[in-house]
């Protein structure tokens, strides 16, 4: 293997899913904005999950939100469903592994919070549950996939489906997608300039 070159073609294709995916979610990346900024206006919260990468996404944006993105502010109310590990062992085991986020769900969420499944392939069992649970409890649906979109197009108010077949790049794009919706929900609540 040539590492430059290696490095060349990682790049290139790094380059050319960005730019399919600026062409092809402006739509859905507004749509997705205004169903946050609503919720959260409304004194309600933000709930991500996903598994593996996934899971790690939804814990740096949910972070993120409370915490801070650039500067400091007030906090965004907003959770990760994957990282209590008492209830997604307990929750697997009992249960089974499909049910640990729409558990939390039927638990934690309300009318009117928002569920942010994350999925590159948009078919993983237990983020499809954990959405068909808040559509029953009336909470805003939105998903983070890729490739086809599996099935988040039916399960979610509006997704974000990343053009590729590549998990790095969906990944990639997700966590992209991700900050730019913290920063633009930021200033759409006025919290920072």
């Amino acid at each position: 293997m040539d590492p430059l070159d290696y490095f060349n073609r990682e790049l290139d294709d790094h380059r050319e899913i960005l730019a399919r995916t600026q062409a092809g979610l402006a739509e859905p990346f507004q749509k997705m904005l205004r169903l946050w900024v609503a919720a959260i206006e409304s004194g309600n919260k933000i709930m991500f999950f996903g598994n593996g990468g996934s899971a790690a996404d939804a814990q740096h944006l949910a972070a993120e939100l409370v915490i801070r993105f650039v500067d400091n502010r007030k906090p965004i109310a907003a959770l990760a469903l994957n990282t209590d590990t008492s209830a997604l062992t307990a929750g697997a085991n009992d249960l089974g592994y499909d049910e640990i986020f729409a558990r939390q769900i039927d638990a934690l969420g309300k009318s009117g919070d928002v569920a942010v499944g994350i999925t590159t392939s948009g078919t993983s069992p237990n983020v499809v549950k954990a959405l068909e649970m808040a559509r029953r409890k009336g909470l805003v649906t939105t998903a983070f996939t890729g490739r086809d979109g599996g099935r988040m197009p039916e399960l979610a108010d509006v997704a974000l489906i990343v053009p590729a077949t590549s998990t790095r790049r969906i990944q990639e794009m997700h966590i992209t997608l991700g900050h730019m919706l913290c920063g633009a929900l930021e200033k759409s609540l006025k919290l920072v300039d």
